[in-house]
């Protein structure tokens, strides 16, 4: 029984890692860009397949592919809101016609990122083998890879938030995130904020991409399961707040490995249910304001 419970914790903490380090990406972008970025999971796809094809092609360890698809995904994602979203911001009468425009214009390029990864990779599920093999934690053996990308996750994830809190960047991003307008006055570059948002947004997308490619197939199409798993724990851990992101994917790890153990094809029913219940009682989530 006991050895039950540790499986079932574990797991989800490993899932739960993964999650968070994703929702991150998204509420850097919707939080703070208020970029309803449907899109997101598009970015952690490219960056699993980057790493699949690094590896597989060149060798390259997916540990060092983090040095590699992070920036790639960086670059990509601050291109994007420069082309596309800074302009959709000044043509768009008001913040909320903005969000409405962001949303269509993410649809649009989630669908012509996937199109071409299915023309370059097709339909069927890649993977690759690494660190596949068993470490004996607490009398249950986990996946050395899985074990790996859990403290990966936290320990990008908490660079991350020392950034965030300890900087004059991470001061203007949590400024620009509270009261655009004003900080605008007070000298912050807001379109410089909000683009390098969406950008480090695209590389917590970039680096969980690796992650889950050590992990788990990938395919073209896994995208869209991620952006929603996002969508959930950003709700969850509360709208802007990067601890809750952290928290709210933890916990969305836990139900999933609970619900898993019972009966697997449930876990992402139990998500929705989740969401619902967190929009009816707390809609601004366990940290949000």
């Amino acid at each position: 029984m006991i050895t039950t419970i540790v499986d079932i914790v574990v797991a989800g903490l490993l899932m739960g890692g993964i999650y968070a380090l994703v929702a991150m990406g998204l509420n850097l972008q919707y939080g703070v860009a208020r970029v309803f970025n449907v899109s997101h999971g598009e970015f952690i796809m490219l960056g699993a397949f980057l790493t699949w094809f690094l590896f597989t092609a060149a060798g390259i360890n997916p540990l060092l592919s983090l040095a590699i698809c992070g920036p790639v995904m960086f670059i990509l994602g601050f291109l994007m809101y420069r082309i596309v979203f800074i302009r959709l911001r000044r043509v768009s009468p008001s913040l909320d016609a903005f969000e409405a425009n962001s949303m269509l214009a993410a649809f649009g390029l989630l669908f012509i990122v996937q199109n071409i990864a299915l023309m370059i990779w097709g339909g069927a599920m890649r993977g690759y083998s690494f660190l596949n093999f068993g470490v004996n934690f607490l009398g249950t053996t986990f996946a050395a890879n899985r074990l790996a990308a859990l403290v990966l996750a936290i320990l990008v994830s908490a660079i991350f938030y020392v950034i965030l809190v300890s900087t004059r960047l991470g001061k203007g991003i949590r400024a620009a995130a509270a009261d655009p307008a004003t900080a605008g006055l007070m000298g912050v570059n807001i379109n410089m904020v909000l683009t390098l948002c969406f950008g480090f947004g695209a590389l917590m997308a970039g680096f969980a991409g690796v992650l889950i490619s050590m992990c788990y197939p990938i395919y073209a199409t896994i995208g869209l399961e991620y952006t929603i798993i996002a969508i959930i724990v950003v709700v969850l851990g509360g709208m802007g707040s990067i601890p809750g992101s952290l928290i709210g994917g933890f916990i969305l790890g836990l139900v999933g490995s609970i619900v898993s153990s019972w009966q697997p094809a449930l876990a992402i029913a139990a998500y929705y249910v989740l969401f619902m219940i967190l929009l009816l009682v707390r809609p601004s989530g366990i940290l949000g304001k």
